[in-house]
């Protein structure tokens, strides 16, 4: 089992984002991870700094933990010839360290760019075009593509990686985890949920399975879901919703009526160490070996202690229910 720590990269400024990588690799976590969001998910949290250059600077501040984007869009706010160049010096700079999560993308974040936000049917065809010119790109050489949405021409990524990094892709349903299946080398989820798992590996997907297990520490519950429905009841909205609405005025509004009950369904709370391993044990169920402790706490540095002294050995001792 490895362990990853969640950047919340829309809810603190980036000097600290890369401070707490810093941290994360010293409490002992195998690897951060990050979103690629142009806006927060709500106003009130008041950040979202470019991820790219965060990973640049977290790689040259850290010797041996990972990275990964959770994730980014390849296919309507950035063309994917970018996100093949960008990963792959990724990769060479942060000496193999890097995973390249991607998904098919959020009207919050792909919209800003003028060019719309399409419906799942053609959300998915662009998101297979663009992982097949990254993997065309990656293959060296002038690369040209002529697809239905994308296009590629003469282009070559000159700086390659002796070895590429892991493509995993984000799934939430059959369509998705064909494309994880067929064009990933892993695969990247939210929710706790076998068929997800199940359907990648029927369809042929294996690798890394990541999943975000949503977490809120404090010294007690109260605190803890008070910082929930502070800056991140926007979690317990469901994907739909999340991929649907373009800005953080319209998750405020879809928020509004999220209570306590609703964070503690979600999310482990407080100082209790079981809660956390109960919560993260659906995930281990679920087929999922790659866990992100996603803290919606009100202090990252006290989660941080929490996880080295008593979260981080049970964790990875983990294993399937059954």
């Amino acid at each position: 089992m490895r362990i990853g720590y969640k950047l919340a990269t829309e809810a603190f400024g980036p000097k600290e984002i890369i401070r707490q990588a810093v941290e994360a690799e010293r409490a002992g976590y195998d690897f951060v991870e990050m979103s690629d969001h142009y806006h927060p998910w709500l106003d009130v949290q008041g950040h979202s700094g470019f991820t790219w250059s965060l990973l640049a600077a977290i790689a040259a501040k850290t010797e041996r933990i990972g990275l990964v984007t959770g994730v980014t869009c390849p296919s309507v706010r950035y063309h994917p010839a970018i996100i093949a160049q960008a990963a792959a010096t990724m990769q060479i700079i942060s000496d193999g360290r890097f995973t390249l999560g991607v998904g098919a993308g959020e009207r919050l974040n792909e919209h800003v760019v003028g060019r719309g936000f399409p419906g799942v049917a053609e959300r998915h065809e662009r998101f297979r075009e663009a992982l097949e010119i990254i993997r065309l790109l990656w293959r060296g050489g002038y690369r040209t593509y002529e697809g239905k949405h994308l296009r590629l021409e003469d282009a070559r990524v000159f700086d390659l990686p002796e070895e590429l990094p892991v493509i995993a892709v984000a799934s939430s349903g059959k369509a998705s985890a064909r494309i994880a299946a067929e064009l990933g080398d892993g695969l990247f989820a939210t929710e706790p949920k076998g068929e997800i798992v199940g359907t990648w590996k029927e369809l042929g997907g294996s690798g890394p399975a990541y999943a975000e297990v949503p977490m809120a520490w404090a010294p007690d519950e109260d605190s803890a879901i008070d910082a929930v429905l502070e800056k991140s009841r926007w979690a317990v909205t469901g994907w739909k919703v999340m991929s649907e609405l373009p800005n953080p005025v319209n998750f405020d509004a879809a928020t509004q009526t999220v209570g306590a009950e609703h964070v503690r369904a979600q999310f482990a709370v407080g100082p209790d160490p079981a809660a956390y391993l109960s919560g993260a044990q659906q995930y281990v169920d679920a087929g999922f070996d790659h866990l992100v402790t996603q803290n919606a706490g009100p202090d990252p540095d006290g989660f941080l202690e929490f996880f080295a002294n008593e979260l981080a050995e049970p964790l990875r001792a983990l294993t399937p229910s059954s």
